[in-house]
């Protein structure tokens, strides 16, 4: 299936990122958007791209539901293939996105990893985890996560048993599209956006 891709920031950036989505929301919802553009204005050239079921959802009636992750990979490499990045492509998405990039980072040989609020289990199955290739991931990996994360907290990820290669951010008070509640934590979804855009960016020019 040919690829089509959303792309920002500068065309001649010395890095680019490859984002996939979650499971339930489309390449141009409001969190990718904004996630986008924090990374674009600080200086990557972003590419989104869709999987299928989920492209299929703007043409033809009906909802495919998400196809189990490990089915998707052949799809995330055809999208890597596709891109022809110029430069080191960090390979990753948001939730499931960011999992199926994890399942074949190290057998690509990506720059890097980057996951944005990572599924570690199923909502309200904390003993259910997708966590097994994590241990011995290879590919230098940034995890941005909410500390409220249904999909993961940080008591619980603080449990599991990680590569040394994975570095964590921890986003206060953020939900699964990173999120706080201001009147809780004091940040804004702009003063998390814009720790993320720089965290990213410091953890990119040491990885490459």
């Amino acid at each position: 299936m040919a690829q089509n891709f959303l792309i920002d920031g500068p065309a001649k950036a010395k890095h680019s990122i490859l984002l996939a989505h979650g499971a339930g929301a489309a390449m141009d919802s409001p969190a990718m958007n904004a996630i986008t553009k924090s990374l674009a204005d600080a200086g990557f050239r972003v590419a989104r791209f869709e999987f299928g079921y989920m492209a299929s959802r703007r043409t033809s009636a009906g909802r495919k539901p998400p196809p189990r992750a490990e089915t998707l990979r052949p799809e995330y490499v055809a999208a890597i293939d596709a891109l022809k990045a110029r430069g080191p492509l960090i390979i990753g998405g948001k939730s499931m996105g960011g999992r199926v990039a994890s399942m074949i980072a190290d057998e690509h040989h990506a720059a890097g990893l980057l996951c944005l609020g990572y599924p570690f289990h199923p909502v309200d199955k904390p003993t259910q985890l997708r966590t097994a290739h994590l241990a011995d991931l290879k590919t230098p990996t940034l995890i941005v996560q909410g500390t409220r994360d249904p999909f993961g907290t940080r008591e619980e990820v603080a449990g599991y048993e990680l590569s040394k290669a994975i570095k964590i951010l921890w986003l206060e008070d953020g939900d699964h599209d990173l999120r706080p509640r201001k009147a809780v934590s004091g940040f804004s979804m702009a003063d998390h956006l814009k720790t993320l855009a720089a965290k990213t960016a410091a953890w990119a020019e040491k990885i490459t």
